[in-house]
């Protein structure tokens, strides 16, 4: 039987994160991953020959910095471009573009409303204080309120500190900001109908909820915290396609004399005395270990890969109940060359970002209404970007890969899935498309259709959550994934958490990987080598 000091389950990039930490204070680690490749849902795959696709995350923006440089990513390939502003087209023809320029931002909105371009700078200014504000807290351990431990008070302490420098009429701004919908906390900004819906896009990227919906304003800010390069609230690609993040932590991990097994399935962790001892694999195989450590989802660790016996009835309870609803499809299509956008002028930079085909609010309700009727929206709203622009390592020479994420697809549709209603929601996205690019249909070679069942039949996303949890109140900071289990520890000793379940919570962030590493050396006693926390902004 092999031994090792840590396992972790799950080759995500936050596995691999928390396993390049543990190895780099000098533990012997090993990643088990079930499939024949390492990332999860950060990977770049050929699915298709001579086209490179990020099989599922497509653009980086979150990962933190902090662990970049602390893991050296750079030495190990990683480099991500800054993508340069977003689009919106419009029914009418027109389009709105935000663009990566300050002043031709500006006179963009004014094209639209001269009273939005004033307000897009109060709007510029407040958001970023929330995002900075926020990310003081990303790589710190959420305090326990229940706990009357020293390490908990000084948290709280630290919380009040950052809390103390804000006004009153502030602190109240700030409270409303979480419980408020996208919409009610955009037009107190805004009056256009197209800038309404292009603001409003990042709020439900990945989220069961919609425009209208309590809460979906800190998804905006979820979206908003990352940087590139230092810029806050900015998104850029990783050359060779996401999977490039996980390659880079990977490579770290096995620098420091790390472990990685593929097709290494985890059927379930083994506990004796209330212990963690090891896992046993789908193959039979037990591997043993000091600590073992979940990068699964909250509903997938305690109901899947723990016997229930090992579980208390109340954590049983609520992983049951955990909000993890599926509501994102993803399509990535091999192209013949470059598609036309007659709506967006010619030369434009606006191709090189963001682009999407929803220009009001209703359309983007109405989207969450069929979902609601367990239908794929009519009307979907997308997040399309094209990263062959500026990697063109992804496509064979003149031709060009295009990633699109959609909002929304359900987990069940009526009736259940079926590859021909995979195929059929493929279409519909496709049309939507080609109602803005006249020759793009002409030019596609391959697409690649993934609906929440093969999100997570592939990568164990479950219902397809991209954030394995959803980012509302009742489920952020010490209640993430449920209160009592917010830092990072499981139900028995030497079981731990690391996923996206866990604060601060989804995207391809690295976040809960590090501050789970950072918990398992303490409890080990390696405070000479453990992960700080990385301080404030």
């Amino acid at each position: 039987m092999e031994k090792y000091d840590a396992i972790i389950i799950g080759a995500g990039h936050n596995g691999l994160t928390n396993a390049a930490f543990l190895a780099k204070a000098g533990l012997d680690v090993v990643v088990l991953e079930k499939n024949n490749y390492v990332g999860g849902a950060t990977a770049s795959l050929e699915l298709y020959e001579g086209w490179k696709y990020s099989n599922c995350s497509y653009v980086c923006s979150l990962f933190r910095p902090e662990i970049y440089q602390a893991l050296d990513l750079g030495r190990h390939g990683l480099e991500v471009v800054p993508l340069q502003g977003s689009v919106s087209l419009m029914q009418n023809g027109d389009h709105f573009g935000s663009y990566h320029q300050s002043e031709v931002r500006r006179r963009e909105i004014m094209r639209h409303s001269k009273r939005d371009a004033d307000a897009a700078i109060r709007f510029d200014a407040d958001l970023m204080k929330w995002c900075r504000l926020i990310r003081g807290f990303l790589l710190r351990t959420p305090p326990d309120p229940a706990s009357f431990r020293m390490r908990d008070a000084m948290e709280f302490a630290h919380l009040l500190k950052r809390f103390y420098s804000l006004t009153e009429s502030q602190i109240y701004e700030f409270i409303r900001f979480f419980t408020m919908s996208i919409a009610e906390y955009l037009e107190q900004y805004f009056e256009s109908d197209i800038i309404l819906a292009h603001f409003s896009g990042g709020s439900i990227i990945g989220t069961g909820l919609g425009v209208y919906s309590p809460g979906t304003a800190y998804v905006l800010l979820h979206h908003a915290m990352g940087d590139v390069d230092g810029n806050v609230g900015s998104w850029g690609f990783a050359r060779g396609g996401m999977g490039s993040v996980s390659q880079a932590i990977a490579s770290s991990f096995q620098s420091f004399g790390g472990k990685i097994r593929t097709n290494a399935e985890v059927q379930q962790i083994a506990v004796k005395g209330r212990k963690a001892t090891g896992v046993v694999l789908a193959s039979g195989e037990e591997v043993s270990a000091k600590v073992v450590v979940s990068n699964l989802d909250a509903k997938r660790t305690f109901l899947n890969v723990m016997d229930a016996n090992d579980v208390p009835d109340d954590l049983l309870h609520r992983a049951k109940n955990f909000k993890i609803r599926g509501s994102s499809g993803k399509v990535n299509i091999a192209l013949d060359g470059m598609p036309e956008f007659p709506a967006i002028p010619s030369g434009s930079p606006l191709t090189l970002g963001h682009m999407h085909f929803t220009d009001s609010l209703e359309r983007l309700e109405r989207a969450f209404d069929d979902w609601k009727d367990d239908r794929w929206s009519a009307d979907p709203y997308v997040d399309m970007v094209i990263p062959t622009q500026y990697d063109p390592t992804m496509s064979p020479p003149g031709k060009h890969m295009m990633s699109v994420f959609v909002q929304y697809c359900p987990a069940e549709v009526e009736g259940g899935w079926t590859d021909a209603k995979r195929d059929a929601f493929g279409a519909t996205v496709i049309d939507q498309i080609a109602d803005y690019s006249p020759n793009f249909k002409d030019l596609i070679l391959h697409a690649e259709i993934r609906t929440p069942r093969e999100l997570e039949a592939e990568v164990g996303l479950t219902e397809g959550n991209i954030f394995q949890g959803e980012l509302t109140l009742d489920q952020l900071m010490f209640n993430r994934p449920f209160p009592g289990y917010a830092q990072y520890r499981g139900p028995v000793k030497n079981m731990y958490m690391c996923s996206s379940s866990n604060h601060p919570g989804g995207g391809v962030m690295g976040a809960p990987g590090a501050n789970s590493a950072r918990e398992i050396l303490l409890d080990l006693g390696k405070t000479d080598t453990t992960p700080e926390d990385f301080g404030d902004d």
